[in-house]
């Protein structure tokens, strides 16, 4: 195994170790959960808050968490993060961040993006859900918005976001990037076998056999068939966004001018063992487009895409194993510390206060220059 501080750049665990000071300076909470349930245009959204009620523990999937269900909200830093999952996920697989968030006092709001989680995979393989992510992480602000509950604990014109994947594509677009089917067609001609999984999903590989001619021959009829007339670019922002981490994000279909000047601060998780998303392609093409006007919030060098996943779903095998699961020799040791990275970042960007602080609305700080 390499040397842990080898793991993150730019003297990440220090700065770590100072962040993680910092957010647990104050007594830390227990971790409320609540659900907002779902409307006509948005499934249901899970939502981490600081609580003064006690935890008891709570089964999710295969993971046993300590929570407080429906238990009472306390002022944090006056903040939310908005957390977009990749493809086929679900509310808990970012479950350490969530909880690094609401210890340093954030609300963090979990949408589920319909036709592209674990219960429902009816859009996979389309556009239809890349499209309307950026619209559900508004209409996450908004239902927030909404709650009695949590909207006098929070000023939403300060709103952080959070992607990893599918979801750091959802970051990508609020943070300006344009992207279309036909970017998407473009770069699979020309990358087919050097990035399948992005262009084709994880239910088939390619081996090295026979059949591999066969299979990106499909492969290409079958992305021409259905993307070649769908042209139009694609974009969503919101102003109540102020800061953006996408984690290993697919962006092989955006156009990356786009994305050299972010209009909020954006920054990257990356994987140097990221086989799903090939980083030449997706992260690292996006970090080269557009430094320095972001930047590089954590870099795992034995990481796989599956990384920031927590937990990682257990029994993974096959094409999806070999996606997700995690490298050999690879630590998740070195997470806590990109976690505290992430929250480092939002909380400088965000202008947060101190815990249980009132945070002064936007209009507020106007009236106070």
């Amino acid at each position: 195994m390499k040397a842990f501080p080898s793991l993150l750049r730019r003297g990440g665990l220090a700065l770590a170790g100072l962040c993680l000071a910092a957010s647990t300076a104050w007594a830390a909470p227990s971790m409320g959960l609540l659900e907002l349930p779902a409307t006509a245009d948005l499934r249901p959204v899970t939502v981490h808050y600081p609580s003064s009620s006690p935890p008891q523990p709570v089964q999710h999937g295969a993971t046993r968490r300590l929570l407080a269900p429906n238990g009472t909200p306390v002022r944090g830093n006056g903040r939310l993060v908005v957390i977009s999952h990749g493809t086929g996920g679900a509310p808990w697989g970012h479950a350490d961040l969530a909880r690094a968030l609401v210890q340093a006092g954030y609300v963090v709001a979990l949408p589920e993006h319909r036709g592209d989680t674990y219960r429902d995979y009816s859009e996979w393989g389309t556009f239809e859900s890349p499209n309307r992510r950026p619209q559900e992480v508004s209409r996450t602000i908004d239902a927030v918005a909404r709650d009695p509950r949590l909207a006098p604990l929070l000023d939403l014109q300060q709103v952080g976001v959070y992607g990893m994947s599918a979801g750091g594509f959802t970051a990508l677009t609020l943070a300006g990037g344009r992207w279309s089917p036909q970017q998407f067609v473009r770069h699979c001609d020309a990358n087919l076998a050097q990035d399948w999984h992005f262009c084709t999903g994880p239910i088939v590989a390619l081996n090295g056999g026979w059949l591999d001619g066969l299979k990106l021959w499909l492969a290409r009829h079958e992305i021409h068939r259905r993307f070649d007339d769908d042209t139009a670019w694609r974009q969503h922002t919101d102003p109540r966004v102020a800061a953006i981490v996408a984690a290993v994000p697919a962006a092989a279909a955006f156009d990356l001018q786009s994305l050299r000047q972010p209009p909020v601060p954006l920054g990257l998780v990356t994987m140097g063992g990221d086989r799903w998303l090939q980083p030449r392609f997706h992260s690292s093409a996006v970090l080269a487009a557009c430094a320095p006007r972001c930047e590089e919030v954590a870099h795992l060098a034995d990481g796989g895409h599956g990384a920031m996943l927590s937990p990682l779903p257990p029994g993974l095998d096959g094409v999806l194993g070999q996606m997700l699961n995690d490298p050999p020799g690879f630590d998740r040791a070195a997470l806590p510390a990109v976690d505290q990275r992430i929250v480092a970042f939002f909380s400088r960007h965000l202008r947060t206060g101190a815990p249980n602080e009132v945070i002064a609305s936007a209009p507020e700080r106007r009236a106070q220059k």
